[in-house]
Protein backbone atom coordinates (compact mmCIF):
# COMPACT_ATOMS: atom_id res chain seq x y z
CA UNK A 1 0.00 0.00 0.00
CA UNK A 2 2.70 2.10 0.82
CA UNK A 3 4.47 1.91 -2.24
CA UNK A 4 1.09 2.03 -4.39
CA UNK A 5 1.25 5.76 -2.55
CA UNK A 6 4.35 6.98 -2.95
CA UNK A 7 4.38 6.32 -6.92
CA UNK A 8 0.90 7.64 -7.16
CA UNK A 9 1.80 11.22 -5.13
CA UNK A 10 5.34 10.67 -7.81
CA UNK A 11 2.84 11.27 -10.70
CA UNK A 12 0.88 13.52 -8.81
CA UNK A 13 3.97 15.57 -8.43
CA UNK A 14 5.24 15.19 -12.42
CA UNK A 15 2.27 16.82 -13.52
CA UNK A 16 1.85 19.76 -11.47
CA UNK A 17 5.55 20.64 -11.93
CA UNK A 18 4.79 20.11 -15.93
CA UNK A 19 1.71 22.53 -16.01
CA UNK A 20 3.70 25.11 -13.75
CA UNK A 21 6.66 25.50 -16.14
CA UNK A 22 5.41 26.85 -19.16
CA UNK A 23 4.02 30.31 -17.07
CA UNK A 24 7.87 30.65 -15.83
CA UNK A 25 8.78 30.74 -18.96
CA UNK A 26 7.10 32.99 -20.74
CA UNK A 27 7.67 35.05 -17.79
CA UNK A 28 11.31 35.40 -18.32
CA UNK A 29 10.92 34.96 -22.69
CA UNK A 30 9.00 38.56 -21.95
CA UNK A 31 11.05 40.36 -19.63
CA UNK A 32 7.86 41.62 -17.98
CA UNK A 33 9.49 44.36 -15.41
CA UNK A 34 8.53 46.98 -13.01
CA UNK A 35 10.46 50.06 -13.16
CA UNK A 36 9.69 53.46 -10.83
CA UNK A 37 11.95 56.65 -12.66
CA UNK A 38 12.45 59.45 -10.07
CA UNK A 39 12.29 62.07 -12.94
CA UNK A 40 10.65 62.73 -16.89
CA UNK A 41 12.59 60.75 -19.18
CA UNK A 42 12.55 60.83 -23.11
CA UNK A 43 11.95 57.67 -24.60
CA UNK A 44 11.55 56.92 -28.60
CA UNK A 45 8.74 55.01 -30.61
CA UNK A 46 5.21 54.82 -31.63
CA UNK A 47 3.18 56.89 -28.56
CA UNK A 48 4.41 59.57 -25.79
CA UNK A 49 8.08 60.47 -26.04
CA UNK A 50 8.42 61.60 -22.36
CA UNK A 51 7.29 60.06 -18.88
CA UNK A 52 7.00 61.62 -16.37
CA UNK A 53 7.96 60.42 -12.70
CA UNK A 54 6.48 57.28 -11.92
CA UNK A 55 6.02 53.63 -11.86
CA UNK A 56 5.69 51.81 -15.45
CA UNK A 57 5.94 48.11 -16.80
CA UNK A 58 8.30 47.46 -19.53
CA UNK A 59 7.49 43.80 -21.33
CA UNK A 60 8.81 42.61 -24.62
CA UNK A 61 5.52 42.19 -27.21
CA UNK A 62 7.78 40.61 -29.97
CA UNK A 63 11.37 38.81 -30.50
CA UNK A 64 12.78 38.21 -33.87
CA UNK A 65 16.73 36.86 -34.39
CA UNK A 66 18.06 40.62 -34.82
CA UNK A 67 15.20 43.22 -32.75
CA UNK A 68 12.74 43.43 -30.69
CA UNK A 69 9.90 45.04 -30.35
CA UNK A 70 9.31 46.47 -26.26
CA UNK A 71 6.21 48.32 -24.73
CA UNK A 72 5.91 50.45 -21.55
CA UNK A 73 2.96 50.15 -19.97
CA UNK A 74 1.44 51.84 -16.67
CA UNK A 75 1.63 50.20 -13.65
CA UNK A 76 -1.59 48.27 -14.00
CA UNK A 77 -0.80 47.60 -17.42
CA UNK A 78 -4.00 49.07 -19.01
CA UNK A 79 -2.26 51.41 -20.88
CA UNK A 80 0.76 51.21 -23.25
CA UNK A 81 2.95 54.52 -23.64
CA UNK A 82 5.07 53.63 -26.59
CA UNK A 83 6.04 50.98 -28.45
CA UNK A 84 9.88 51.00 -28.98
CA UNK A 85 12.52 49.28 -31.83
CA UNK A 86 15.29 47.85 -30.23
CA UNK A 87 18.28 45.77 -31.07
CA UNK A 88 19.63 43.57 -28.88
CA UNK A 89 23.28 44.96 -27.02
CA UNK A 90 25.78 43.00 -25.30
CA UNK A 91 27.38 43.46 -21.82
CA UNK A 92 30.49 41.67 -20.28
CA UNK A 93 29.31 40.91 -16.93
CA UNK A 94 25.35 40.10 -16.00
CA UNK A 95 23.70 41.80 -12.80
CA UNK A 96 21.47 40.12 -10.61
CA UNK A 97 19.49 43.89 -10.39
CA UNK A 98 17.50 45.41 -13.48
CA UNK A 99 19.83 47.74 -14.93
CA UNK A 100 18.55 50.89 -17.22
CA UNK A 101 20.66 53.28 -19.09
CA UNK A 102 20.36 57.06 -19.92
CA UNK A 103 22.13 59.41 -22.39
CA UNK A 104 23.14 62.21 -20.17
CA UNK A 105 21.92 65.76 -21.32
CA UNK A 106 22.20 69.16 -20.54
CA UNK A 107 20.87 70.14 -17.34
CA UNK A 108 17.39 70.88 -17.02
CA UNK A 109 16.64 68.13 -20.23
CA UNK A 110 15.25 65.09 -19.28
CA UNK A 111 17.67 62.11 -19.66
CA UNK A 112 17.22 60.08 -22.68
CA UNK A 113 16.69 56.54 -22.52
CA UNK A 114 19.53 54.30 -23.82
CA UNK A 115 19.40 50.53 -22.61
CA UNK A 116 17.35 47.77 -20.52
CA UNK A 117 19.14 44.45 -19.38
CA UNK A 118 17.48 42.31 -17.55
CA UNK A 119 18.51 40.41 -14.28
CA UNK A 120 21.05 38.00 -14.92
CA UNK A 121 21.43 38.71 -18.69
CA UNK A 122 24.24 39.93 -21.09
CA UNK A 123 22.16 40.52 -23.71
CA UNK A 124 19.65 43.46 -23.36
CA UNK A 125 17.59 46.29 -25.58
CA UNK A 126 19.32 48.84 -26.96
CA UNK A 127 16.81 51.40 -28.08
CA UNK A 128 15.83 52.86 -31.52
CA UNK A 129 15.17 56.56 -31.81
CA UNK A 130 13.59 58.32 -34.98
CA UNK A 131 17.10 59.60 -37.31
CA UNK A 132 16.34 63.10 -36.96
CA UNK A 133 15.92 63.02 -33.39
CA UNK A 134 19.28 60.33 -33.55
CA UNK A 135 21.11 62.74 -34.96
CA UNK A 136 20.09 65.41 -32.11
CA UNK A 137 21.29 63.25 -29.08
CA UNK A 138 24.43 61.77 -31.09
CA UNK A 139 25.26 65.58 -31.05
CA UNK A 140 24.67 66.53 -27.58
CA UNK A 141 25.88 63.26 -25.84
CA UNK A 142 29.33 62.79 -28.28
CA UNK A 143 27.91 59.16 -28.51
CA UNK A 144 26.53 56.49 -32.06
CA UNK A 145 22.75 56.38 -31.43
CA UNK A 146 20.73 53.76 -33.33
CA UNK A 147 18.28 55.35 -35.71
CA UNK A 148 16.10 54.51 -38.15
CA UNK A 149 14.38 56.51 -41.23
CA UNK A 150 11.25 54.92 -40.58
CA UNK A 151 8.52 57.59 -39.41
CA UNK A 152 7.83 55.94 -35.58
CA UNK A 153 4.99 58.44 -35.19
CA UNK A 154 2.19 56.17 -36.40
CA UNK A 155 4.67 53.34 -37.47
CA UNK A 156 2.83 49.63 -36.61
CA UNK A 157 4.00 46.73 -35.04
CA UNK A 158 4.83 45.15 -38.36
CA UNK A 159 6.49 47.87 -39.57
CA UNK A 160 8.69 48.25 -36.81
CA UNK A 161 10.28 44.71 -37.09
CA UNK A 162 11.62 45.36 -40.96
CA UNK A 163 12.39 48.77 -40.21
CA UNK A 164 16.09 49.36 -41.46
CA UNK A 165 18.69 50.20 -38.46
CA UNK A 166 21.26 52.06 -38.60
CA UNK A 167 23.77 54.41 -36.16
CA UNK A 168 24.42 58.03 -36.17
CA UNK A 169 27.67 59.76 -35.25
CA UNK A 170 28.08 62.77 -33.60
CA UNK A 171 29.02 64.24 -37.05
CA UNK A 172 25.59 63.32 -38.69
CA UNK A 173 27.11 60.89 -40.73
CA UNK A 174 25.72 56.95 -40.57
CA UNK A 175 28.17 54.77 -39.05
CA UNK A 176 27.82 50.68 -39.15
CA UNK A 177 25.77 49.71 -36.59
CA UNK A 178 28.03 46.98 -35.08
CA UNK A 179 30.25 50.25 -33.88
CA UNK A 180 27.32 51.35 -32.09
CA UNK A 181 26.39 48.27 -30.74
CA UNK A 182 28.45 46.19 -28.17
CA UNK A 183 28.44 42.83 -30.73
CA UNK A 184 29.42 39.30 -27.88
CA UNK A 185 33.07 37.83 -27.85
CA UNK A 186 33.70 35.17 -31.03
CA UNK A 187 34.44 32.39 -29.06
CA UNK A 188 31.92 31.53 -26.31
CA UNK A 189 29.25 33.87 -26.28
CA UNK A 190 27.01 33.42 -29.56
CA UNK A 191 25.87 29.84 -28.34
CA UNK A 192 23.56 32.03 -25.57
CA UNK A 193 21.76 33.54 -28.32
CA UNK A 194 21.03 30.60 -30.48
CA UNK A 195 19.67 28.75 -27.11
CA UNK A 196 17.30 31.39 -26.20
CA UNK A 197 15.89 31.79 -29.91
CA UNK A 198 15.47 27.84 -29.99
CA UNK A 199 13.78 28.04 -26.78
CA UNK A 200 10.98 29.72 -27.61
CA UNK A 201 8.93 28.06 -30.15
CA UNK A 202 9.71 24.98 -27.67
CA UNK A 203 7.87 26.41 -25.32
CA UNK A 204 4.84 26.76 -27.29
CA UNK A 205 5.18 23.32 -28.62
CA UNK A 206 5.54 21.78 -25.65
CA UNK A 207 1.61 22.18 -24.11
CA UNK A 208 0.42 18.90 -25.92
CA UNK A 209 3.17 16.65 -24.53
CA UNK A 210 2.13 18.85 -21.23
CA UNK A 211 -0.94 17.90 -21.55
CA UNK A 212 0.06 14.27 -22.25
CA UNK A 213 2.11 14.01 -18.84
CA UNK A 214 -1.15 15.03 -16.67
CA UNK A 215 -3.23 12.86 -18.25
CA UNK A 216 -1.11 10.40 -17.93
CA UNK A 217 -0.05 10.90 -14.54
CA UNK A 218 -3.88 11.15 -13.37
CA UNK A 219 -4.33 7.73 -15.17
CA UNK A 220 -2.02 6.49 -13.25
CA UNK A 221 -2.96 7.48 -9.98
CA UNK A 222 -6.18 5.75 -10.87
CA UNK A 223 -4.74 2.30 -11.85
CA UNK A 224 -2.92 2.48 -8.66
CA UNK A 225 -5.95 3.11 -6.07
CA UNK A 226 -8.16 0.43 -8.21
CA UNK A 227 -4.53 -2.30 -8.02
CA UNK A 228 -4.27 -0.89 -4.28
CA UNK A 229 -7.92 -1.79 -3.55
CA UNK A 230 -7.97 -4.96 -4.90
CA UNK A 231 -4.94 -5.93 -3.12
CA UNK A 232 -6.31 -5.43 -0.10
Amino acid sequence: MKLFRTVATAFSLAALFALVTPAAMADDWNKETVVTISGPIEVPGVGQHILPAGTYVFKILDSLSDRHIVQIFNQNKTHVFTTILAIPNYRLQATDKTVITFRERPAGEPEALRAWFYPGMQWGEEFVYAKPRAAQLAKETNERVLATDVELESAQVDVLKTAPVLAVAPTGEPVELAKAVEMPPAESDAAPVMVAAAALPKTASSLPLIGLIGLLGLGGCFVLSYVSKRTA
